[in-house]
């Protein structure tokens, strides 16, 4: 699989996610990175190493729209950002939730970086997916639906992302951009729901793309 430049990432982006983790919806765009390694296909395991299963299960699903930046960007405006999309795909923002928050001095890098802790569907042409802003996603483990969300409600729309970001940083043709996950995640349910060896995680979006993916614990 062609390793990206960069995995940029968009959080709290749906309200009533940042809701269901104690979160105030954000006025300013909530950014991270993510390693290019982590990226893994549509079918392959999510390993979960051993490292992310102490000092408790940890590991979440994030169903989310992704995004390829097809050519350079950088201080875009609105209107002229989706010129730079070439395409579109599915993706699972894989975290461990411990070293997200407690692990990493709060930087959420590390948390969202283990390797194949991004799996992301073959991208789809941008001209036959049309608004990115009226989408629905859904995220299903062991077949039980666990998100269910339009795209349409993102706090941020895509435009308004590539815009934001490539305000004095070029963002490189290449560079996938994840979108924000919706409510629905393991961390904000009670009983919390974590991934564990033998789940399997799919997350859909029709006329996207859909992954599929096990889950495997690492000795």
């Amino acid at each position: 699989m062609h390793v990206p430049p960069a995995i940029i990432c968009v959080g709290r982006n749906y309200a009533e996610h940042a809701a269901e983790l104690g979160n105030e919806v954000v006025e300013q765009i909530v950014v991270f990175l993510k390693n290019p390694a982590s990226l893994c296909g549509p079918t392959d395991p999510i390993r979960i190493p051993a490292i992310c299963r102490h000092p408790e299960p940890q590991v979440d699903f994030e169903g989310e729209l992704a995004v390829l930046i097809s050519k350079d960007a950088r201080d875009v405006t609105v209107e002229d950002a989706l010129d730079h999309v070439g395409g579109y795909a599915v993706a699972n923002d894989v975290s461990a939730r411990w070293w997200q928050k407690q692990g990493s001095g709060g930087q959420y890098c590390r948390g969202k970086s283990f390797d194949t802790f991004c799996p992301v569907s073959e991208f789809v042409d941008a001209a036959t997916v049309g608004d990115p802003g009226d989408l629905q996603l859904t995220t299903r483990v062991n077949g039980e639906l666990v998100q269910s969300a339009s795209t349409s409600t993102m706090v941020f729309s895509v435009p308004e992302m590539i815009s934001d970001l490539s305000r004095g940083m070029t963002l490189r043709a290449g560079t996938i951009l994840l979108t924000g996950t919706p409510a629905g995640v393991g961390a904000g349910r009670t009983p919390k729901l974590f991934l564990k060896h033998g789940d399997v995680v799919e997350v859909e979006i029709p006329g996207v793309g859909r992954i599929s993916n096990p889950v495997v614990e690492e000795a």
